[in-house]
């Protein structure tokens, strides 16, 4: 009896708890964090681009010669694709571009603590803290929640309000 109750319970909360993370505010908020995030990260890569040409190459992973195609590209499609996820626009491919991104940065330092290689992650500035398990750990939750974004939709997204309207010019 007792365990019928006890996992009844479990049931109920898993539930709630579903249902709260899955609420479109919530995702909205999500939505709107994750771009942020990535908007920001971006503003830096992009005003100095040699810098973080320097910390791809510091990782010891990327060919030489893809290095500063890297340090370029990069940063201007985290920069669009937070953008879109702000915006509410194509918001499944902004998320699905950014999880894309979020697993190669999770191999990425995963491999790097494992070869102990003591450099900063090179996120929002050149000059961070060594990495550390937390730092995996950070992008992890990122991925999940870019994930939950990319599943479910979310309150005020734009792209749904055109089409709405377009549809109501076309009738």
């Amino acid at each position: 009896m007792g365990t019928a109750r006890l996992s009844g319970g479990a049931l109920r909360g898993a539930a709630w708890l579903r249902r709260g993370v899955t609420h479109p505010a919530v995702l909205l908020v999500l939505r709107l964090y994750i771009g942020g995030v990535f908007i920001y990260a971006s503003m830096y890569k992009i005003n100095f681009p040699a810098e973080f040409a320097d910390t791809i190459a510091s990782y010891q992973l990327a060919p030489a010669w893809s290095i500063n195609a890297l340090a370029v590209c990069m940063p201007w499609v985290e920069l669009v694709a937070g953008v879109l996820l702000v915006l509410g626009w194509r918001t499944q491919a902004a998320a699905a571009l950014l999880a894309g991104l979020l697993v190669l940065f999770c191999g990425v330092i995963l491999v790097t603590l494992l070869r102990d290689i003591p450099i900063g992650c090179g996120c929002f500035t050149s000059v961070e803290e060594p990495m550390s398990w937390g730092t995996l750990l950070r992008d992890l939750v990122w991925l999940a929640m870019t994930l939950l974004v990319f599943a479910k939709p979310s309150a005020w997204q734009l792209e749904s309000r055109l089409v709405a309207t377009l549809r109501e010019m076309l009738e």
